[in-house]
C-alpha cells in the first residue's frame, strides 16, 4: 500500500481534519518566470499588472542583498500589496543521505531565519538528485525529512518536497507522498508542479491518493505539444496554451481540498527576458480564464 503505516495514515487524517476545504484558489507568480528583471523588477513589474501573490527564489534574493538589505526586502513587499506564498531553495542532497548533505542543512537554516524575516510560511526544496540511488537511499530519506522538517519547525515554517521528473530519487507525486507520509513530521508536506506531474511519469489518477488538505502548494503551468523524452523546461507553457488537462487536474485539486496558491513557473526565454508587467498581464489573463472555467477562482 501507499500508506507507509497505520499510525502515519492516522497523522495525515488528524492534519486533514484542521483543514477547511473551500475549493477556491489564488494566482501567484514565482520569481523564475521574470528571472532577468531581478529582485525588486519583477515584483513591480508584477504588482503593476494587479498580481498580488508572489514565489521569491534564494537567487534572487541574493543578488538584491548585494546591495540591499532583508528588511528593505520586505519593506518592498509591502509597499507593493505583495504577498509572498513561497520561497524556492534549491539545494543538493537535502531529502536524502550525500555528500552534500551537512552543507546543504547549514544553508537550509540561513535560508529559513532569512525568508521568516520576510514573512513567509512556506519553503520548498526540489529534489534534484541524478546520482544512482538504492533502496537503501529511499529507506534513509524519512530520517533525512524529520532532520529537515525540525529545522525548519524552529523558524515557524513549513517545508515543501518538489519532485522532479528528472530526478532519480522523488520524481511522482507517489513516491513523494510514500516518504513524506512514513516521516510524519508536521513541517514537511507534499506539493505539486504541473510540469513535473504531467510531463513527466504522473498519471491522473495519482491525485486520488492525495488525502484532503494534504497538499500544501502548487506550481501551475502547461505543457507544449511534443514527445515527452524531448521536454526540458522551455515547454514549459502558461496554463491554456498547451495539451495539459489544467482544467481536470484544478477540479481534483479542489475536490482534495486544495485553496492555496497557483504559482506560474516558466522557463521561456521571451517571458523570461520580457517586460515584467506584460508577462504578468498575459498570464494573469489566460491563467484566470482557466480557473474560472474549472471553478476554483
Amino acid at each position: 500500500m501507499l500508506l507507509a503505516a497505520p499510525l502515519a495514515a492516522a497523522f495525515w487524517r488528524a492534519v486533514s481534519a484542521q483543514t477547511v476545504p473551500t475549493g477556491r484558489m489564488s494566482l501567484a507568480l514565482h520569481q523564475n518566470t521574470s528571472r532577468a528583471a531581478g529582485f525588486r523588477g519583477s515584483l513591480e513589474g508584477w504588482a503593476r499588472a494587479g498580481i498580488r501573490y508572489v514565489e521569491l527564489t534564494d537567487v534572487l534574493l541574493d543578488e538584491f542583498l548585494e546591495r540591499d538589505t532583508l528588511s528593505s526586502a520586505r519593506r518592498l513587499l509591502a509597499d507593493l500589496g505583495l504577498e509572498p506564498v513561497s520561497a524556492a531553495i534549491v539545494l543538493p542532497d537535502v531529502w536524502i543521505p550525500g555528500p552534500e548533505r551537512a552543507s546543504s542543512l547549514e544553508i537550509w537554516r540561513r535560508r529559513c531565519e532569512q525568508f521568516a524575516e520576510l514573512g513567509l510560511e512556506k519553503i520548498y526544496c526540489p529534489s534534484i538528485t541524478t546520482r544512482p540511488v538504492t533502496a537503501e537511499d529511499f529507506a534513509a530519506t524519512p530520517a533525512c525529512i524529520r532532520e529537515v522538517g525540525d529545522i525548519t519547525r524552529s523558524w515557524g515554517l513549513t517545508a515543501m518536497i518538489e519532485f522532479a521528473r528528472t530526478s532519480t530519487h522523488l520524481a511522482t507525486l507517489r513516491s513523494t507522498l510514500r516518504v513524506v507520509r512514513e516521516a510524519a513530521h508536521p513541517n514537511v508536506r507534499p506539493m505539486l508542479d504541473f510540469f513535473h506531474f504531467w510531463a513527466g511519469l504522473g498519471k491522473l489518477e495519482e491525485l486520488d491518493l492525495l488525502e484532503p488538505g494534504e497538499l500544501a502548494h502548487v506550481h501551475f503551468q502547461d505543457v507544449l505539444d511534443a514527445p515527452p523524452e524531448l521536454t526540458d523546461n522551455s515547454y514549459r507553457l502558461i496554463p491554456g496554451d498547451g495539451i495539459a488537462p489544467v482544467g481536470t487536474i484544478l477540479k481534483k485539486l479542489a475536490e482534495k481540498g486544495y485553496s492555496g496558491a497557483l504559482s506560474v513557473e516558466l522557463f521561456r526565454s521571451e517571458l523570461v527576458n520580457g517586460d515584467p508587467y506584460e508577462v504578468a498581464t498575459e498570464i494573469r489573463t489566460k491563467c484566470e480564464a482557466v480557473m474560472r472555467e474549472a471553478g476554483v477562482l
